[in-house]
């Protein structure tokens, strides 16, 4: 955990300061792994974007113009961040079993809004699955139902 999530979780914690904040940030750092993923084959198809909207407009946002822009926020950020691995480093440790779950789920989801899961796809949801503290079959449950979320078996 970085010296600013320790902070920003103490400030939480001890003060009661900045928990919508936490929140928001959790929330932008889920949807920037999903923008990743649909960006990993260097292809945004029209069906990954609307299926990235769904999504965070589903879980993470109240309307079409919120997801939007917590979409093109999430962009940004994904656009300077190195690797999957820092953006995970951004979804708070707290986040529960089912939220991370969650997480992966959607993002076979976003992978495969295509019709198909090319190799980039796969191995980036793969290791992301395996960052949030998942193993092989937990990883290939959460594929098959964002899989099957999408229409594909």
């Amino acid at each position: 955990m970085s010296l600013i999530a320790r902070l920003r979780a103490y400030a939480t914690e001890a003060l009661g300061v900045g928990s919508h904040e936490t929140v928001d940030d959790t929330h932008l750092a889920a949807t920037a792994l999903l923008v990743h993923v649909a960006r990993v084959d260097g292809i945004l198809a029209p069906s990954e974007s609307e299926r990235l909207s769904r999504l965070v407009q589903g879980h993470y946002a109240d309307g079409p113009d919120a997801a939007r822009a917590l979409i093109e926020r999430a962009a940004a950020i994904d656009s300077e961040t190195r690797d999957v691995a820092s953006l995970v480093e951004m979804i708070p440790h707290e986040a529960d079993r089912t939220e991370r779950q969650e997480l992966l789920t959607m993002a076979w989801s976003v992978a495969a809004a295509d019709g198909h899961v090319d190799e980039f796809e796969e191995a980036l949801v793969e290791r992301l699955g395996r960052l949030l503290g998942f193993d092989d079959g937990a990883i290939a449950a959460a594929r098959r139902s964002g899989q099957h979320s999408v229409g594909i078996a």
